[in-house]
């Protein structure tokens, strides 16, 4: 027989011992028992043990933060008078150079953006975009010169004023430096954008400017008294905007010509039951008559509890509404509804941004220099 087909002997694995009487295995019935013994012997010793770190470790903590709170109610902690005494300003550069203002005087036009570097591709301009103006070193232009970018957008009309003529609006767009210069041209590259640069814009000297300082005046009085001091209006804000509230832009008809100075503070505010979208209080709706409100069946109370008293002592008048309540107080309660800080001086106008409002403010509000 060939030794390729030879039987080769095996092995048979070890089993439980078997049933001397079947001849199979018997399954040892207790060592899962003993399994679960030895696991929770073992859980049991982990667990005490990691709570005995734990404790060690919690205690440790506790005498080191203890030493630390000796050692801090022993030592003298000295905060450097600067960083107390630090003053803050109210505004930033951007809401400084970018406000915008309305002028009376005429604006010089001699100096304007002309031409861009990539004028092909695009038509408006912002930050690091090289333009090209129409001075150069026959103007007295130099390079690293700084100019502030500035657009005239018209005469200003507005309903909220008692002056008249205030003048025309001048957008403050942005800021360029020089980085070359020719003879009758220069390069300018964008500097600051405060909206996008067009060609035509007009060039004008940075002016010097200065934020009012922040100082703590107090907590904001709704009921305090007319100053007696120069008045005026809010006749329009920044963008158009018409719901106003803090921190945004505004331009009032009070200038130098008022003895307006920067950094005043002005009073917001309206006469008492103005500002609402509706010109005056609707008629009231419920009819104050003597019977109709009563139940068919228990006809209890015979008026209504949402109309108006009658005059009299008695009741026995007319009804007194709300425009006839009106007439019997003061006609100079106002509500205050905000303050304003001055940013900016020109002949007729200030622009001011509005530093505290406890309502909505609109163009048409009133202002009191404090």
């Amino acid at each position: 027989m060939n030794s390729r087909f030879a039987a080769k002997p095996f092995s048979i694995p070890l089993c439980r011992p078997a049933d001397p009487q079947n001849g199979f295995n018997i399954p040892r019935l207790n060592s899962h028992k003993e399994n679960l013994v030895r696991l929770h012997s073992s859980f049991a010793k982990n667990f005490v043990f990691t709570l005995a770190l734990v404790l060690t470790a919690a205690t440790s903590a506790v005498s080191q933060q203890a030493d630390l709170s000796k050692k801090l109610d022993s030592a003298a902690i000295v905060v450097p008078a600067s960083s107390m005494d630090r003053p803050l300003t109210v505004v930033g550069d951007n809401d400084l150079y970018c406000a915008g203002f309305v002028q009376n005087s005429p604006i010089s036009t001699s100096t304007e953006i002309v031409g861009a570097e990539n004028e092909k591709d695009q038509h408006i301009f912002f930050q690091g975009d090289l333009l090209y103006i129409n001075s150069g070193s026959s103007s007295g232009v130099s390079e690293g010169d700084m100019f502030s970018v500035v657009r005239p957008r018209g005469e200003v009309d507005t309903d909220w004023t008692r002056k008249g003529d205030l003048g025309f609006y001048v957008q403050e767009v942005g800021a360029v430096e020089v980085k070359r210069v020719m003879r009758d041209v220069s390069v300018v590259s964008v500097k600051t954008s405060c909206s996008t640069l067009l060609l035509g814009d007009l060039l004008v000297p940075i002016p010097q400017r200065t934020s009012p300082m922040f100082a703590y005046r107090g907590e904001f009085d709704r009921f305090s008294a007319p100053s007696g001091k120069a008045s005026g209006m809010i006749f329009m804000a920044r963008d158009n905007a018409e719901v106003l509230g803090q921190n945004q832009i505004v331009y009032v008809d009070l200038g130098s010509e008022d003895g307006v100075s920067v950094g005043d503070v002005m009073t917001i505010f309206r006469p008492l039951g103005t500002g609402n979208i509706h010109k005056k209080v609707l008629k009231e709706s419920i009819d104050n008559k003597e019977d109709g409100y009563e139940s068919d069946r228990y006809e209890g109370g015979h008026f209504s509890n949402q109309a108006a008293r009658k005059k009299g002592s008695e009741g026995g008048g007319a009804v007194v509404t709300s425009e006839n309540a009106k007439s019997r107080r003061p006609s100079d309660l106002r509500r205050i509804v905000g303050e304003l800080m001055v940013l900016n001086v020109k002949e007729r106008t200030a622009t001011a941004i509005i530093v505290r409002n406890s309502s909505e403010i609109h163009p048409g509000d009133r202002v009191e220099i404090k």
